[in-house]
């Protein structure tokens, strides 16, 4: 598999933009937020109604939810233009997926989104080439369906078998999906047959308690556990959840890093010999709720180069010390409420 790692979302913006120019026939994407805001240095709307004027398929299905504050009447110049514009908008569901598939031949995946609040953001994108790009395609034509997309050459490629010599993966969480590329299940295989090293970027920390009883029995068989996570994350409220969890894994022997900046991006190493990046918080509504897709792997230089980004971005943060962790009474006031009325805490 053919990669490239992007670490911002500008970075992941150039190299999106870029691909799409090149596009010759598709252009497939899948996004939590899609906003037009970005058009000051990335009109992306404007490049996909020129490549759909110009004939090529280019079909755009965006979260109702995360995408509602696109401009009013952008939806429709999409489709005036030719682009197959679709909102996913589910009872207690979102796709919270960021996909981007050209000519079924290269494909992004990742933490990134459109929109212009998230430019400077630390993140993870990964674009790949190769074999990997059909199974996506694959998970991408289940989303089309589900949303009531009709063209036959895209829900084709959902009914196609895959061959199973791909080295790596992509992990979903359809009804549909095998058991061994289940994004739960593969999570909870990995932290179980860890035996040296787990690290995790996530920026919101509100795991499902089968998580954090996984992670407590790592950290009891001698296995290194290291979670980077932000200081101050956009979603205020989560701050003070971030750090209540925190502290309860300090306990456990989690070591925490906590990035002065805003990271978004979601991934996990598992012994230096294996990693995940994907759409996938680590919290109740990713392994729960939404729509996430993540593209697993064992390639070793990709596995490196991953673990270059995690040191660098261990220097940069501050390590969650003993008096930092210190759980004041008033916080275990507040976890016996989460207890009482959110079971899973």
């Amino acid at each position: 598999m053919k990669y490239k790692l992007y670490t911002t979302s500008q970075k992941a913006w150039d190299g999106m933009f870029k691909a799409i120019g090149a596009a010759k026939k598709t252009i497939y994407i899948e996004m939590y937020i899609f906003l037009d805001d970005t058009q000051a240095t990335h009109n992306f709307l404007g490049l996909l109604k020129e490549k759909a004027q110009a004939g090529l398929e280019v079909v755009v299905v965006a979260d109702a939810y995360g995408s509602k504050s696109l401009r009013a009447g952008a939806a429709e110049e999409l489709r005036a233009a030719g682009v197959e514009f679709i909102y996913f908008s589910h009872w207690l569901k979102h796709t919270h997926r960021k996909i981007l598939i050209i000519d079924n031949q290269v494909a992004f995946i990742g933490g990134v989104n459109i929109k212009e609040k998230i430019r400077n953001w630390r993140d993870v994108q990964l674009k790949i080439t190769g074999q990997i790009v059909g199974p996506l395609v694959k998970s991408f034509a289940y989303s089309y369906k589900m949303v009531g997309g009709k063209k036959e050459s895209i829900l084709q490629y959902s009914r196609r078998p895959l061959s199973q010599k791909i080295k790596s993966w992509v992990t979903d969480n359809f009804s549909t999906t095998s058991k061994k590329y289940f994004l739960n299940n593969y999570y909870q295989e990995r932290i179980k047959g860890a035996q040296k090293l787990i690290q995790i970027v996530t920026p919101y920390l509100l795991p499902p308690r089968w998580f954090l009883v996984l992670l407590d029995d790592a950290c009891r068989r001698g296995v290194r556990v290291e979670i980077i996570i932000p200081n101050d994350t956009d979603v205020k409220p989560l701050n003070k959840v971030n750090y209540l969890n925190a502290c309860r894994l300090s306990e456990f022997g989690v070591k925490f890093y906590l990035m002065p900046m805003m990271n978004h991006a979601k991934l996990m190493l598992i012994d230096a010999a294996e990693g995940v990046i994907g759409s996938q918080n680590m919290d109740v509504l990713s392994f729960n709720w939404n729509i996430e897709a993540g593209v697993f792997f064992r390639q070793k230089d990709l596995v490196n180069d991953l673990g270059k980004i995690i040191e660098k971005w261990k220097e940069e943060s501050v390590q969650f010390t003993a008096s930092i962790r210190k759980i004041r009474w008033t916080d275990r006031i507040l976890i016996t409420i989460f207890k009482i009325f959110y079971p899973i805490f």
